[in-house]
């Protein structure tokens, strides 16, 4: 074993050795399941009404459970969350709450205020906070005050109605420490941040999620019942036929044990008699109404709670603990404050191991907060499109088969992923879990291999190549950066453990292979190299909703579909060239994507008449071609979607060159016959070759407007549109439409591709840090002769230097500045400066342009948990820098 490896390494390995599983219980429970695609059996698709918040509490979910602060096995048998009631809410705290793509001014919201505080790999160590209000929850003030605003207005949030004034509040802590993988201890401490002692009810929930109801034939459920009682504490003991025996003991010789099931309150939700009288929302009866008929006085059933009641001092705490065993226990909390301390302190160890001993305090918190929340968000995701296609035991309506992912009845899963938020995106994304598995691949590389792995699988992959998009429209298009990932992930293992994972690598490139041949054939229509992708995940950063057809007599040719592309061969190859280092027979596929990526490359600059290429050397930038009635013109935006071309370099090194025979003679060959498209290829005089699609004379332009701050540049990083359409916004007619771009910093005023998404300013973590990374391959190919130029505020500075900046404006966004604030909680006093608020992080979607305020999604670590691993690059550069 290394020197620097730690406790949490060592559980790693055993994982990996399958030694011990220490990841068959984590925080995979979602935070929202009502709501989604899933849960979905409507004729019309409208998810968020059909299931809607207020049945959640009554209502047997099919695919997946939520619950506040969740654990649960790696197939969610069996599940273990918190409720919570202050007294005063009209109904008990069991999950979070939040707005509706509807009801919301920007979109979909969650109105709760939590943070995921600590997390370690194996789950070794959980920690969550979530802020319980000691008033009642404005459900309905919250609803009706965000319906009321406009696009042009902010949300409305739970501190905007004085819900924390005073510090009437609860901070609710959950830690979770493992003492061995099936064993865990959870410590709920609860400080009262008021000025008055407040009442508290706390309820552990131990439950199994609903796989009986489904089918014709109901077959009995499995049951948790009441266990033994001791000195102390009271049990639940529960079984399943596939996960075994499992006891929950719960301190407190005044606690109430309720059982109920998890099954649908009919009779409340749609006026038809209950399969059982013990229904899902039983524990809400009996504790917010008192109704005592609703829970089962034999003591069993498939859901059950602990309900303590509490009076928390004011200024002071409570402590509950409970522990999930597999066998009994006499002396169920012996030990339980040394173990928690150890977990604690291991967690730290494993985090200093990682970040160094010399990072500030500052940037140490960023990026643990950052692992937490990419940790946390892990959640069992179970999706099985043909069976939810043809419904259950009562068929859903004929015109869902007509609908929503009626072309991938083939995907069929039930698997641990990384989720963009476990709130408003409790679903993957592709391009969204490449991001993921590049902020992972320092804390736990093989959780981020097994990520890219899960999307390339028979069950996910369609037969004709198609990788899946999201939930909302499986047949959607993200941008094909899974290559990148993998090679990314590759060289970091390499790095990390002395030798990198061909067998990975290999696997990913032969499923890749066949997604690149469905983009060729489905994305370039006429076969002249220029894309036409759809929306990419860029979704209104054009004029038109690039995920639908353009206006009849309109052709929309992308510069960002074609940089990708162009991206994806060059991924490809240096993939192929890497195994073609121990197997010739990939040299072959090498010069396949080398070629292909110098024909893409070409019609960057170069087209026919009466065609015009992308690359508008007026404006010394790459813009989109809207054809109209046959007559082609630039979509004057300058864009994110005129940078995406800088992604596509990569430099191959004189050893690789020399050492392949098969490929340098190709290469060779090819050049000699097609002078012409060697504008993308510069050899150096050391023997390196640089493949870029954006070449040197270009380059130095296009990243003038990159560093240009009253362009691209804004404190915080690259905005996604330039700020001179500020004054200047792009005006394209289509009949008497006027249709217009103009720069947006901060939430979008339209509602293209759903209410909170905006690429017309913000800044956006994903493309910042490609641009970041792809600035660090410039550097490696060009670092000697080339610049970025000067600009009205800042002189010329090498590629590398550019890069940093970049990336520590970037970090800037959770740093608090020299007044005491961090940009990313803008004016929002309490969490600028309430003591209890202010070092507790929230990672959001995309982050205003001018004043990195953070926006959209809350807990969106997963692409925005970059920014831990930005902090760790940083921290390496200057430890090279000083040596």
């Amino acid at each position: 074993m290394q020197a620097w490896r730690t406790e949490e390494h060592h559980r790693l390995a055993q994982e990996r050795e399958r030694v011990l599983r220490w990841k068959d219980w984590g925080p995979y429970v979602a935070e929202r399941a009502w709501g989604t695609v899933r849960e979905d059996y409507s004729a019309s698709g409208d998810a968020w009404g059909y299931f809607p918040h207020d049945h959640a509490r009554s209502r047997a979910y099919r695919w997946n459970e939520d619950g506040l602060a969740g654990i649960c096995d790696r197939t969610q048998i069996l599940c273990l969350a918190l409720a919570l009631w202050n007294g005063r809410d009209a109904i008990l705290k069991e999950r979070l709450f939040g707005v509706t793509n509807a009801e919301g001014n920007h979109g979909e919201d969650v109105k709760e205020v939590y943070h995921y505080e600590d997390a370690t790999p194996t789950s070794s160590y959980l920690r969550f906070l979530y802020k319980y209000p000691q008033r009642r929850y404005p459900y309905e003030e919250l609803v009706a005050g965000n319906r009321m605003r406009g696009g042009d207005e902010p949300e409305l949030e739970t501190w905007d109605l004085g819900l924390y004034d005073e510090g009437r509040y609860f901070d609710v802590r959950v830690e979770y420490a493992k003492r061995t993988p099936h064993d865990i201890l959870m410590v709920v401490t609860v400080e009262n941040r008021g000025p008055e002692d407040a009442p508290l009810h706390l309820l552990p929930h131990l439950w199994f999620r609903n796989t009986w109801s489904w089918d014709e034939v109901v077959v009995a459920p499995p049951e948790i019942q009441e266990g033994e009682r001791g000195e102390g504490f009271v049990s639940l003991r529960s079984s399943h036929h596939d996960l075994g025996s499992f006891y929950l003991y719960i301190e407190g010789d005044d606690t109430t044990l309720l059982f109920t099931n998890n099954e649908t309150n009919t009779e409340r939700l749609f006026g038809s008699p209950s399969r059982t009288p013990y229904v899902k929302d039983a524990f809400h009866a009996r504790v917010v109404h008192g109704d005592e008929s609703r829970t089962n006085p034999e003591g069993r059933g498939s859901k059950a709670a602990a309900w303590r009641v509490f009076n928390v001092p004011a200024g002071g705490r409570v402590v509950l603990r409970a522990r999930l065993c597999p066998g009994p226990e006499r002396a169920p909390f012996e030990g339980s404050d040394e173990l928690l301390a150890k977990r604690k302190a291991e967690a730290d160890e494993f985090y200093l191991a990682l970040q160094g001993p010399h990072m500030s305090d500052e940037r140490r918190s960023i990026q643990r907060q950052a692992s937490a929340g990419l940790l946390w968000s892990m959640q069992f995701y179970h999706y099985d499109v043909d069976v939810w296609l043809r419904g259950d035991a009562i068929a859903p309506p004929a015109a869902r088969l007509r609908g929503r992912n009626k072309d991938f009845h083939h995907l069929s899963v039930a698997d641990v992923i990384s989720m963009p938020d476990k709130w408003e995106y409790p679903w993957f994304a592709a391009w969204d879990l490449a991001f993921h598995a590049l902020a992972l691949a320092p804390i736990d590389m093989d959780r981020a291999k097994n990520q890219l792995k899960l999307m390339v699988k028979e069950w996910y992959q369609h037969p004709n190549g198609q990788i899946p998009a999201y939930e909302w429209e499986f047949g959607d298009l993200n941008p094909p950066i899974l290559a990148w990932a993998a090679y990314q992930l590759y060289k970091i293992e390499r790095k990390q453990r002395g030798k990198g994972d061909r067998l990975f690598l290999e696997r990913m490139f032969h499923k890749l292979l066949i997604n690149f041949a469905w983009w060729v054939n489905k994305r370039d229509a006429e076969g002249n190299n220029v894309f036409e992708g759809g929306f990419l995940g860029l979704d209104n950063i054009s004029v038109f909703d690039r995920s639908e057809p353009p206006p009849p007599g309109m052709k929309l040719e992308q510069a960002d579909a074609t940089a990708w592309m162009a991206m994806y061969c060059i991924d490809l190859m240096r993939i192929a060239l890497e195994l073609a280092l121990e197997n010739s027979a990939y040299e072959d596929a090498a010069s396949k994507f080398f070629e292909h990526f110098l024909r893409i490359a070409y019609t960057f600059h170069h087209a026919e008449p009466p065609e015009i290429p992308l690359w508008d050397d007026a404006e010394g930038f790459y813009f989109d071609i809207l054809t109209i009635h046959g007559q082609p013109h630039h979509l004057p935006v300058r864009s994110m979607v005129g940078l995406i071309p800088l992604f596509a370099v990569h430099v191959i090194g004189p050893e690789v060159y020399r050492k392949l025979d098969n490929f340098r003679r190709r290469m060779e060959w090819f050049l000699g016959k097609n002078p012409h498209l060697a504008e993308a290829l510069v050899k150096r005089p050391d023997g390196r070759y640089v493949l870029t699609a954006v070449p040197p004379g270009k380059l130095e332009r296009v990243l003038g407007h990159l560093f240009n701050e009253d362009e691209f540049l804004s404190p915080f990083g690259p905005r996604s549109l330039s700020k001179e359409h500020k004054k200047r916004p792009v005006v394209v007619w289509q009949g008497e439409r006027r249709l217009e771009v103009g720069y947006e910093p901060g939430e979008s005023k339209s509602r293209m591709k759903g209410g909170n998404s905006n690429w017309r300013g913000p800044v956006w973590m994903p493309t910042a840090y490609m641009i970041y990374r792809s600035l660090l391959r410039l550097e490696h190919g060009f670092g000697d002769i080339l610049r970025v130029p000067a600009t009205r505020t800042h002189g010329p500075r090498t590629l590398g230097q550019a890069a940093d900046e970049i990336a520590a404006r970037l970090v800037a966004l959770f740093e608090r500045g020299p007044d005491g604030k961090r940009p990313v909680y803008g004016d929002t006093d309490i969490f600028q400066f309430d003591p209890h608020f202010r070092d507790n992080l929230l990672f959001y979607e995309y982050f205003h342009g001018d004043t990195g305020e953070g926006l959209g999604a809350s807990h969106q670590t997963g692409w925005t948990g970059l920014v831990g691993d930005l902090v760790l690059r940083l921290e390496r550069h200057r430890r090279h820098d000083s040596a």
